[in-house]
């Protein structure tokens, strides 16, 4: 087991340049906050324990392609990982540890199994982050091959690709539009898809404490993020911490005040304003 593996804190994570966010800790630091006991260097050690099952395997043969035929027998025949078509919304499938000890995940945290196996196996996989469901793509001569994660890393054609990406795009998907949406996406947009995935899975069930925690950690890696600002500011107001809601929501407004829902977080705003605070 590799003792040496440990986590920064957000700070000090968030501060990286892009290009030096890893994406294994950044993902293993979004599990700590729901599993302050987590043990990072046992998931690392387990995912290199996948890859060195694999590493004279691999080493001998030539084509990337191939090389990732292998590894995606490993993980999802011979080990079992699983897209969790039952449970899909289960917060778990969102959390490394316990997709790795599950073997049982949603498109992005299977995603980042892949990816981290591959990484220490040569093989240069690249996350994508698809309208839908995440996916994985691998350079190759002629272009690339595109995998699904949740479903057994299967690969996808072109034709399949524009047929996912048509619903989110209400027409016809030209091929610099697929292009442009099969772009790899950086550790750090990697790591806040996976904090979104989870804020809508919190907010949905009202459970704002970790629905603000989310979006908060979201704002640590993109401080910018407006999305983000109004979400937490909302979760803000359903805990009834009015100041931060109104820091939060105020700044929102600032930055998008054309948003389609700008009118209602002011009309929130203003609500909340009228309101006695809530006494602890």
């Amino acid at each position: 087991m590799n003792m040496r593996f440990a986590l920064p804190d957000w700070s000090a994570f968030a501060a990286l340049a892009d290009e030096d966010v890893p994406l294994l800790s950044g993902a293993l630091l979004i599990a700590l906050d729901e599993y302050p006991d987590l043990d990072a260097a046992a998931c690392d050690a387990q995912l290199d324990a996948i890859a060195d099952s694999l590493r004279e395997q691999v080493a001998a043969i030539d084509a990337a392609p191939m090389k990732m035929q292998a590894i995606n027998r490993r993980l999802f025949e011979e080990l079992g990982f699983a897209g969790n078509h039952a449970e899909y919304y289960d917060p778990r499938n969102s959390y490394l540890n316990d997709v790795l000890r599950r073997r049982l995940g949603n498109p992005i945290s299977l995603a980042v199994v892949q990816m981290e196996v591959a990484r220490r196996l040569g093989v240069a996989l690249e996350g994508v982050s698809f309208p839908g469901h995440f996916l994985v793509s691998l350079p190759v001569d002629d272009g690339m091959l595109v995998m699904d994660p949740f479903n057994g890393g299967r690969p996808l054609s072109a034709d399949e690709l524009r047929q996912r990406a048509q619903p989110h795009f209400g027409e016809p998907v030209p091929d610099e539009t697929l292009l442009r949406v099969l772009v790899p996406a950086s550790p750090r947009a990697i790591l806040v898809r996976m904090l979104r995935n989870l804020h809508a899975l919190y907010a949905e069930r009202g459970d704002w404490a970790r629905a603000v925690r989310c979006a908060d950690r979201i704002l640590r890696l993109s401080p910018d993020n407006a999305e983000a600002l109004r979400d937490r500011g909302l979760g803000y107001l359903e805990l009834g911490h009015r100041a931060g809601a109104t820091r939060d929501l105020g700044r929102y407004l600032r930055i998008q005040p054309e948003a389609e829902d700008a009118e209602t977080v002011r009309d929130r705003l203003v609500e909340q304003g009228g309101r006695h605070p809530p006494l602890h």
